[in-house]
């Protein structure tokens, strides 16, 4: 959900500039500083704004030339002597010479700086003005995200290749993995006395372990995890709003697919291609929260 658009015109003998900024957010957080013209048109800003974008934490300015900090010397607002000069005779009056730091406070009273732009109603046309401005601005926003957004299914792709391919790494040492489990239980069993051997009933014996290597069985597992890599991908390809928190759902339940994986793999080889899977998933996990 990060994006950057700006957009300018010439308004009002200045330049209007506006720029959008956004962050992560679960919810729409709308931060708005206007040129003192634009001030009564707020609320009507503020719903342009959020019926365009979903959510996110995001800085919008629309300020005139007026009011950035890179402005020069002559640029600044004009002084109101005459207020000056009333502030200083009122206070002398009262209590005598006026020291340095009273002066300085009395200059920087807001009807001392004169504002070089009256707010001022702004006409139908201009109104339409700054709506354009401001859906261009938007537009530029938008066509940020977009960007961003492909570079982040190429990124999504190539680490659900990742894990595609770790999965198929599994299959070799389960081939043998249930035959070794079941040698080494066999090998165990084989230590106990001739007369515990003698009283085993083989039947049962045989069901347990059947039971016993059942519940290793990784078939399903894998399955449900190559399902949910390809659901992953369906989603990405999908429009419409939301499609971030479901991807954040799917990766969510191909985590636990892979954490049983691990439960049950019994043999290191496997162990760390599940770790391997699971570093792959937490960056997955990680720039979920930058889709809508």
């Amino acid at each position: 959900m990060t994006g950057y658009g700006k957009a300018e015109i010439t308004f009002r003998n200045h330049k209007l500039i506006c720029e959008i900024r956004s962050l992560n957010s679960k919810s729409m957080d709308l931060s708005v500083r206007l040129a003192p013209c634009l001030r009564a048109k707020e609320l009507d800003i503020r719903t342009i704004v959020n019926q365009r974008l979903e959510r996110g934490k995001v800085d919008l300015l629309l300020i005139n030339d007026e009011m950035s900090a890179t402005k020069s010397l002559n640029d600044v607002s004009p002084i109101n002597w005459q207020a000056v000069h009333t502030y200083a005779a009122q206070y002398k009056a009262q209590f005598g010479e006026v020291p340095a730091e009273v002066m300085a406070a009395i200059m920087r009273f807001p009807d001392v700086l004169k504002q070089q732009e009256e707010a001022g109603d702004l006409t139908d046309e201009e109104w339409q003005q700054i709506q354009a401005l401001l859906n261009a601005a938007i537009d530029g926003f938008i066509a940020f995200r977009t960007q961003e957004g492909a570079a982040l299914q190429a990124m999504f792709t190539e680490k659900l290749d990742g894990i595609a391919d770790l999965l198929a790494q599994v299959e070799p040492f389960e081939k043998g993995r249930i035959a070794k489990i079941r040698e080494r239980l066999e090998a165990n069993l084989a230590q106990l006395s001739a007369e515990t051997q003698a009283q085993t009933d083989r039947n049962r014996l045989e069901q347990e372990m059947i039971y016993y290597l059942e519940k290793l069985d990784i078939t399903e597992e894998k399955v449900r995890l190559t399902n949910h890599i390809k659901y992953f991908r369906e989603t990405m390809d999908g429009e419409g709003s939301g499609v971030g928190k479901k991807l954040g759902f799917i990766a969510q339940e191909m985590g636990r697919e892979i954490n049983t994986l691990g439960s049950k793999s019994n043999q290191s080889e496997m162990q760390i291609i599940v770790v391997k899977m699971k570093d792959i998933l937490e960056q997955i996990k990680e720039q979920v929260l930058n889709v809508l």
